[in-house]
């Protein structure tokens, strides 16, 4: 990465659910047509699904280019994941610009502190943190407890009240008066965050650019000793379906559930009985992309509202639910079997 240098890099942050990845496809419709634009993403589930979202409007062939990091929190395991992929994704790109969108349970704080390790000091210009929340969830104490939501909080340059269309008058301002309590006296304090409401993550390309302050915190982290090639096959193993043509694996952490089906391209899925079951769900959160016989069909479930869309290409089909009741996850499993048109012949 020798020729590549100072970078512009934002961190696009915020809770499950509240808009972090349509909002990053907002941003890139502005992005300059010359430019390259290199986007990382993490996701607290194991199989990954924002990639596809992302990658399903756009493409290498525009300037855009992608990378994930699922499973968690990317920069635990002394950031080595993070590093990882950052890499290769740098290496790739070449790019104008970086997008960082860590998970929703996510530490920020930390991803800020790998971001401004010696090693990318002349290689990433660390710009605005943007963090985004739903001014609604404000009064729940359930995200203002939690330390991760506080965190998003703290180390915001730019905070976005997302979903602003749904608010009523009272929203905006408990917000406000919610950021003065908690960090208005503090050096991270209210004074030194621009806040904005916005509607279906339409964020301004120029907040990219509004400055930031400095992220000299220290995390102590075990390290290991792995060759590049060891801990590339240790952090992104590839996915390795079954005979019938799927997996499913389970991730958890800070109070939340998560289970990832992936299916290979041969299995085809009913649109219409998709969209009936996960209207129903209670979870958190749900991504999902399926190959239907009705095209390539995205479903994208947050409080309690479920989206469907169409995209243009997709490698597999896979969905990812969160959810504070792992029995969800298993009675979901058994009704997505029931969405199934066809699948590959196994012998098995």
């Amino acid at each position: 990465m020798s020729t590549l240098s100072a970078i512009p890099t934002n961190v696009i942050t915020g809770f499950l659910g509240v808009g972090k990845s349509t909002a990053i496809l907002h941003l890139l419709k502005q992005k300059p047509d010359h430019e390259r634009w290199a986007v990382l993403v993490n996701e607290f589930g194991e199989v990954g699904i924002d990639g596809s979202l992302i990658s399903g409007k756009e493409s290498e062939a525009s300037g855009v280019f992608i990378r994930e990091v699922p499973g968690g929190c990317m920069c635990c395991a002394a950031g080595l994941p993070m590093q990882i992929a950052l890499n290769r994704l740098l290496t790739h790109a070449k790019p104008h610009r970086l997008l960082i969108e860590p998970t929703g349970l996510g530490h920020p704080q930390e991803v800020l502190a790998v971001l401004s390790a010696e090693h990318y000091k002349e290689v990433l210009d660390l710009q605005a943190t943007i963090t985004l929340v739903d001014a609604r969830k404000i009064t729940i104490p359930r995200y203002t407890e939690h330390a991760i939501y506080n965190q998003q909080m703290a180390i915001a340059d730019v905070i976005v009240a997302n979903k602003a269309d749904q608010y009523e008058v009272e929203d905006f301002p408990a917000l406000l008066d919610f950021l003065e309590t908690r960090f208005g006296h503090n050096q991270m304090g209210l004074s030194s965050k621009s806040v904005f409401q916005v509607s279906q993550g339409e964020l301004d390309i120029e907040w990219l650019a509004a400055p930031a302050r400095e992220h000299q915190q220290e995390y102590h982290h075990h390290h290991n000793s792995h060759s590049s090639e060891q801990l590339a096959v240790e952090y992104f193993p590839p996915i390795e379906l079954s005979e019938e043509g799927y997996l499913c694996i389970d991730n958890q952490g800070e109070g939340f559930f998560s289970r990832g089906w992936v299916f290979s391209p041969e299995w085809i899925f009913d649109a219409a009985k998709l969209y009936g079951l996960l209207v129903g769900v209670d979870a958190e959160r749900i991504k999902g992309v399926f190959v239907t016989a009705q095209g390539i069909t995205a479903y994208n479930k947050a409080d309690g509202v479920l989206t469907e869309f169409e995209l243009d290409d997709c490698l597999d089909s896979r969905i990812e639910c969160i959810s504070t009741d792992p029995e969800v996850l298993t009675h979901l499993e058994e009704a997505i079997f029931d969405c199934v048109l066809s699948k590959p012949y196994s012998s098995v």
